[in-house]
């Protein structure tokens, strides 16, 4: 297994699999492609490669995973983004006063389920930690309540801290933190 940062040569990868993949986390009952996730074009995914950051996991050249961080600058042209930087002045985060300038906006992260369980979240996230840290202290997300999965995984394999729950149109999430300098484990 690789993990690296993407590159241009990936966008056309990260675009499928995005788009197959854009309802998994959804309980199998809930499927029925109305779900309006979080989706990138392939413009997209060239601004965050070139300025913001993505990281793929490969087996054998082949992409079996990925994650993106982003500057606000990028993220807030979506709506639920903007409530997010609304809220920082609010967040009770023991550590610091979260900002628009001392973190960005963590994931999607996406990983093939014949490879998952196998340290492949942990050494993205990991990774992906060193190359925001260098510009960044905090990286905040959101994961749907619902998602008890994706949630167990951030908080206990990544160490994420919840700072709040909020609703969004008309589903309920939990905002969460992780510093990127410090130690990941």
């Amino acid at each position: 297994m690789n993990i690296r940062r993407a590159k241009i040569a990936d966008i056309a990868a990260l675009v499928a699999l995005e788009q197959m993949h854009l309802q998994d986390e959804l309980a199998a009952d809930k499927r029925d492609n109305s779900f309006e996730g979080q989706s990138f074009s392939k413009a997209d995914f060239t601004t965050l490669i070139g300025q913001h950051w993505v990281v793929v996991a490969e087996v054998d050249a082949e992409i079996i995973g990925y994650v993106i961080a982003g500057k606000w600058s990028f993220f807030k042209q979506w709506p639920i983004y903007r409530n997010l930087l609304n809220r920082l002045p609010k967040l009770d985060y023991e550590r610091a006063k979260l900002t628009e300038s001392n973190c960005c906006q963590y994931g999607p992260i996406w990983i093939a389920k014949q490879h998952r369980g196998q340290g492949i979240f942990e050494a993205m996230v990991a990774f992906l930690k060193k190359q925001v840290g260098s510009e960044l202290s905090y990286m905040l997300t959101f994961i749907a309540e619902d998602n008890q999965g994706s949630f167990a995984a951030h908080t206990r394999k990544a160490g994420m801290q919840v700072v709040d729950y909020i609703s969004f149109d008309d589903r309920d999430y939990y905002l969460l933190v992780l510093p990127t300098n410090e130690s990941f484990f």
